[in-house]
């Protein structure tokens, strides 16, 4: 079965689920009158409309790219999870509302065994459930389904919750609801402003994921004559659909053709083996001569010493134009124009007949 009729499969047996529980829980707190219980009810008829658009943002999510859209309508999917995530948060305000003025102007509730029962067996669904979506969700990279997986073991935790309120209402009388209810109310907010971040984080653009981006540099180098791969960028088109770029260091001396069939090579592999697409440029090495060594040498002496650098690259010598151009990786957090100033500086300074122009590159995955 492919990704998105396993997405839409699961969307659907949730659905199905969550409104058999509506149902259940909205008869049990008309009947109790547990405005906890309704407030339950409540929230999962927002699961049910969250896998509702989850399967409608799938089916767009999958048509083929097009002139607008040459990546494709993966996207769509992060579009759906900020919907997803005001739906919940729409609930959890309305929840909080309706606790308030039950904590104001409290009713009688009427728990019976038949009540706990039937919040008792809720529990044991959702955490069924739950566990059932999160894992389809991990197997096919959806947001949605992981976020609808942890939305259910929440409302699990907070069935139970009211479980533990209807049989403290029983026993000793006390009632619970309204505190019961802001405290559902604190928790479904939190869930949707969880969901909210997450979905931005993936529109804006994340950092690559470091095991990733491990895995692929190492493969990258385990060609024969790669002595190295840097300025990895992973940019994120929907889930399954990466596009990327590298750089990679090879002998000075190789000839177009054979640089042309080892590129052609590594994009083929990465495709293949990790599905990502990537664009490959290069940097020549050059150090054989001692001059171009000693000034490698001095660079690296200097990164050494600076806290901030993270890793220099791309290390070139032109010794008959007496130029040198390498890159940076600098932290964030430095003022990276003054950490570059000082490099240019103290190498100007060791080599005064050569001219020394820095890249100043990002962070992307380390």
């Amino acid at each position: 079965m492919d990704r998105s009729k396993k997405i839409v499969r699961t969307s659907i047996i949730g659905i199905a689920v969550n409104m058999i529980l509506v149902a259940f829980k909205m008869f049990v707190g008309l009947i109790a009158n547990s405005i906890a219980i309704i407030l339950d009810a409540i929230n999962n008829l927002s699961d049910a409309l969250s896998s509702v658009i989850t399967i409608i943002g799938t089916k767009l999510a999958g048509k083929a790219p097009d002139k607008k859209h040459p990546y494709g309508h993966g996207r769509i999917e992060y579009i759906t999870s900020v919907i997803i995530a005001f739906i919940v948060l729409a609930a959890g305000v309305t929840s909080f509302r309706e606790s308030f003025v039950k904590i104001i102007h409290p009713d009688e509730t009427n728990y019976s065994g038949v009540t706990l029962i039937i919040v008792g067996v809720a529990v044991v669904v959702k955490l069924l459930l739950g566990t059932y979506v999160k894992k389809v969700g991990r197997e096919v990279s959806s947001e949605s389904l992981i976020a609808s997986g942890s939305d259910a073991f929440f409302d699990a935790i907070l069935s139970l919750a009211t479980f533990a309120a209807a049989l403290v209402s029983m026993i000793w009388g006390v009632g619970l609801e309204g505190v019961l209810g802001i405290v559902i109310s604190i928790f479904i907010i939190k869930a949707g402003i969880d969901i909210l971040l997450e979905a931005l984080n993936s529109i804006i653009g994340e950092r690559a994921d470091k095991e990733l981006a491990d895995k692929l540099i190492r493969r990258i180098c385990s060609f024969d004559k790669v002595n190295g791969a840097y300025d990895l960028a992973l940019h994120n088109y929907g889930p399954n659909n990466i596009i990327g770029s590298v750089h990679i260091e090879v002998p000075a001396d190789m000839t177009a053709k054979e640089i042309h069939s080892l590129t052609r090579a590594i994009s083929v592999d990465i495709y293949m083996n990790l599905g990502i697409v990537l664009t490959i440029g290069i940097y020549a090495s050059a150090d054989s001569d001692p001059e171009s060594a000693a000034l490698r040498s001095k660079a690296e002496e200097l990164v050494k010493k600076q806290p901030d650098i993270i890793q220099i690259h791309g290390f070139y010598v032109d010794t008959e134009k007496r130029s040198v151009v390498f890159d940076l990786v600098i932290d964030f957090k430095a003022n990276a124009s003054a950490v570059r100033d000082e490099v240019i500086s103290e190498l100007s300074a060791s080599f005064p007949n050569y001219t020394f122009s820095v890249v100043l590159d990002s962070d992307y995955s380390n």
